[in-house]
């Protein structure tokens, strides 16, 4: 058993998942979109994401677009990634942090971690990133 984090974007979920899909090296993601579900199904119509998501491993993270008009819908979630080396967690926080990325706790050695940093990406989402005990 296992918890799956699920976020919510607002119309560029397609677009944050295959941006995450580059920065973790994974496969393409998995998309449905609210036009492929049956008509009368009382889905939104149009062409955003219903269920989205990509694997790393035997971890999945999951997305879809949330809704208009319902606020910043993860604006008090982090996601936490951990890898094994203080350099693979570097090149994730500075992938996370471009283009429009905001670093909320900046890439550095601490007492609990070689490697730790928190970034806040284009889409909004809010990454803590971890790499190994000293």
């Amino acid at each position: 058993m296992t918890f799956t984090p699920y976020l919510h974007f607002q119309g560029d979920c397609a677009e944050a998942l295959a941006f995450y899909a580059e920065v973790f090296g994974t496969d393409a993601p998995e998309i449905s979109r609210y036009s492929d579900a049956p008509e009368g199904s009382g889905l939104p119509a149009g062409e955003g994401v219903m269920h989205g998501e990509i694997r790393l491993g035997d971890a999945v993270l999951m997305a879809s677009d949330f809704p208009p008009g319902i606020g910043d819908p993860q604006a008090a979630v982090s996601v936490m990634h951990s890898v094994a080396d203080p350099e693979t967690g570097r090149a994730i926080f500075e992938a996370l942090a471009v283009e429009g990325g905001a670093i909320v706790e900046p890439w550095s050695e601490t007492f609990f971690a070689r490697g730790f940093g928190m970034v806040r990406d284009r889409f909004g989402t809010h990454w803590i990133i971890h790499a190994g005990h000293p």
